[in-house]
């Protein structure tokens, strides 16, 4: 059973419904114990930094989201999910995030032409080794909705890149802790294998 976290940010149901798609259950939970028992926990998230992190505190998921990283168990930060593992952002100074990985979130960048938000499908540049992308071609494409991005501290924990402006690192995979800028829900089969991929992680 895959737990996903609710902290009342969008986009929670469509994970859901990719989870059961691929045949495995899944419900949207903020108890602890129903996240501690489950196989593997997502950390979804469309809106803004401090927002969410106001209602990660405001509902005690700070400590269980720390307590399921310690345990080991697979989790995974989606789009905002991912910005939320950091410990600051440009888009809310003086907020602090999760701090479970080093790294910044920055404001896209202007430049000639482009678009930020940035909306739509990108490729990407994958870690061969990278276990969140197993079985799929060198460059997929997936879907984005962001206009912060990830400069990690440490190239190790980068799984995939894209380029939008900058380079943005659009991926990470941090010992149990991996998270996607993109939207694997929307990814259409691109994403549902990067799904299927951490759901069989649990095993």
């Amino acid at each position: 059973m895959i737990a996903i976290i609710d902290y009342d940010a969008g986009n929670i149901k469509s994970v859901e419904k990719a989870v059961q798609f691929l045949g495995e259950e899944a419900i949207i939970t903020r108890d602890r114990d129903v996240i501690m028992d489950s196989s593997g926990v997502i950390l979804p998230g469309v809106g803004s930094f401090g927002d969410a992190m106001g209602k990660i505190n405001e509902y005690g998921l700070k400590n269980v989201i720390y307590d399921v990283v310690d345990s080991g168990k697979p989790f995974l930060g989606i789009c905002l999910g991912l910005q939320l593992l950091f410990k600051t952002s440009e888009e809310t100074p003086g907020v602090t995030g999760l701090g479970i990985v080093d790294g910044q979130i920055l404001r896209i960048p202007d430049a000639p032409g482009l678009k930020i938000p940035q909306i739509g499908w990108n490729s990407l540049d994958i870690n061969p080794k990278a276990r969140l992308f197993k079985g799929l071609p060198e460059h997929p494409y997936v879907y984005f909705v962001h206009s912060y991005y990830l400069k990690a501290d440490h190239e190790e924990d980068v799984a995939a890149s894209t380029f939008y402006s900058t380079n943005i690192h659009a991926s990470i995979e941090h010992g149990n802790v991996f998270a996607c800028q993109f939207h694997p829900e929307k990814s259409s089969t691109v994403g549902l294998q990067i799904l299927k991929n951490f759901i069989e992680l649990e095993a």
